[in-house]
C-alpha cells in the first residue's frame, strides 16, 4: 500500500519539483542531462527510447511524446525530430553535443525497427526452386562448404552431407524462408574456414548434428531475439547509427560459432536431446544480452 502511495506521490508531485530543482541547479533539462551523462551506445539510446515507457501519451511532456514516436520516422525525418525537441525545450542550437547524441539515438531507435522489417520481409520469402537467384545461392552454399566434391545433381542425397534432411533442401527452408539460406551462405562466405571446421565437427560419430538444419534453427533464434527487442543493446553498442542487415548476419555468425562450442562442451547423450540443449543455449544468450555493454560478434 505504501509503495503504491509513494509511487503516486512521486509521479504526480515530487518528480516535477525534483526536475525543476535539477534544472535550476544545472541549467539543463532532463533530456540534456540524460544525453550528456549516459555512456554512448545502448545505455544512452535505451534511456532515450524508454523515456516515456509506462505513461499514457497524453500525460507525457511533448519532447518525450516526440521521442516515443521517433521509432516510426524515416531516416530523413530524424533531423526534423531533433529540431522539434530542441525548440520545445528551448535548447540552443549551438549545443552540438546534445544535437549529435540525440540524432544518433533516434537513428538507432528507428533503424532497429527498420532492420526488423527487412529481416521479416526476407523471412517471408519462400524458397523457390524456379527462382534462378535462389538456386544460385543454394549451389554457392554447397561450393563454399564442399569445394573438393562436385554436386552430382540438384536433387541428391549429397545434401545430407552438409546437414539437410533429404534430397531437396528447399523443404528445410519452410520455417525461415530465404532468410535461413542467406544466413548459411553469409557465414560460409565470410568465415569460410570456420564454417568448414564446424561442418567437419558436426559429423562427429557421437556428438554430431545436422549442420544446415541447426543453422536454420539458429536463424530462428536470431530472428526471435531481434523481434522481441533483445538485440537492442547489442546493436546500439555495435552501430553508431542505422543497424543494417549486415549486422544481423554478423550476430547469426556469432550464434553458429558459439553454439558449436557449447554443444561439444555440454556433450549431450544424443541428438535426441537437441531441443533441451538448444533452449539452454538460448537462455545463455538472452542472459548475455541483458548487459548494457554487450557486443556479441566474431572478428574477421
Amino acid at each position: 500500500m505504501w509503495v503504491h502511495a509513494w509511487g503516486f506521490l512521486y509521479s504526480n508531485y515530487f518528480r516535477f519539483w525534483l526536475k525543476w530543482l535539477l534544472r535550476l541547479l544545472t541549467g539543463k533539462c532532463e533530456l540534456q542531462r540524460l544525453l550528456g551523462g549516459a555512456v554512448a551506445g545502448a545505455r544512452r539510446t535505451l534511456s532515450v527510447g524508454n523515456g516515456g515507457a509506462g505513461a499514457g501519451a497524453a500525460s507525457l511532456p511533448r519532447e518525450l511524446r516526440v521521442l516515443r514516436n521517433a521509432v516510426h520516422v524515416e531516416e530523413a525525418e530524424v533531423e526534423k525530430c531533433v529540431r522539434d525537441v530542441m525548440k520545445e525545450k528551448k535548447i540552443e542550437q549551438k549545443d552540438t553535443g546534445f544535437k549529435t547524441n540525440l540524432h544518433i539515438s533516434l537513428l538507432q531507435i528507428s533503424g532497429y525497427k527498420k532492420l526488423y522489417l527487412n529481416v521479416e520481409n526476407l523471412r517471408k520469402v519462400p524458397y523457390d526452386s524456379e527462382n534462378e537467384e535462389h538456386e544460385e545461392q543454394l549451389i554457392e552454399l554447397w561450393n563454399l562448404l564442399m569445394p573438393h566434391e562436385n554436386l552430382k545433381a540438384r536433387i541428391s542425397k549429397q545434401w545430407c552431407d552438409i546437414g539437410f534432411q533429404g534430397d531437396d533442401p528447399k523443404t528445410d527452408f519452410r520455417g525461415m524462408g530465404l532468410l535461413g539460406l542467406v544466413n548459411l551462405v553469409y557465414f560460409s562466405k565470410h568465415y569460410t574456414s570456420e564454417a568448414r571446421q564446424i561442418l567437419s565437427r558436426s559429423n562427429h560419430p557421437k556428438l554430431g548434428y545436422s549442420y544446415a538444419i541447426v543453422g536454420i534453427n539458429l536463424t530462428e533464434m536470431a530472428y526471435s531475439l531481434l523481434k522481441n527487442g533483445a538485440l537492442k543493446a547489442h546493436l546500439y553498442n555495435m552501430v553508431s547509427g542505422l543497424p543494417q542487415m549486415e549486422h544481423f548476419h554478423q550476430f547469426y555468425c556469432y550464434l553458429v560459432y558459439e553454439f558449436d562450442k557449447f554443444w561439444f562442451e555440454e556433450e549431450p547423450e544424443s541428438i535426441m536431446h537437441f531441443n533441451q540443449y538448444r533452449e539452454k543455449f538460448h537462455e545463455k544468450i538472452k542472459g548475455l544480452l541483458l548487459d548494457y555493454n554487450v557486443v556479441l560478434t566474431l572478428q574477421d
